[in-house]
């Protein structure tokens, strides 16, 4: 489901939570990039992204022998953008399920 579709059903004070924990916890592609020009080799700016998998294979073959590394040149970008768009997903249903523990915990009274 589309993050724009997801987030028409919050409030001004939920949004506002969302742009706040999206500040603290986006990953920022500048880094991502660094991360790849100084450790692509080793699976820097994978582990960075939270791609634990895949970053400890590049640790253990040498990013394949600077081939993965090379490969993940043209994957950067997107690998940031669909990292951020699942923290954000992430984000908005915690919002979702604070927001159905306070209707439950209201009707309980």
């Amino acid at each position: 489901m589309s993050s724009l579709i997801q987030k028409q059903g919050l409030t001004s004070e939920e949004l506002q939570m969302l742009n706040s924990e999206m500040m603290k916890k986006h990953k920022s592609t500048g880094i991502t990039w660094l991360l790849w020009f100084f450790t692509g080799g080793v699976g820097g700016h994978r582990f960075y992204l939270g791609r634990t998998g895949t970053a400890v294979a590049m640790l253990l073959t040498l990013g394949g022998l600077g081939i993965w590394s090379f490969i993940d040149l043209f994957l950067i970008n997107s690998m940031v953008k669909e990292t951020n768009e699942k923290i954000e997903n992430d984000i908005i249903a915690e919002i979702r399920l604070l927001k159905n523990a306070k209707k439950n915990s209201a009707a309980a009274l």
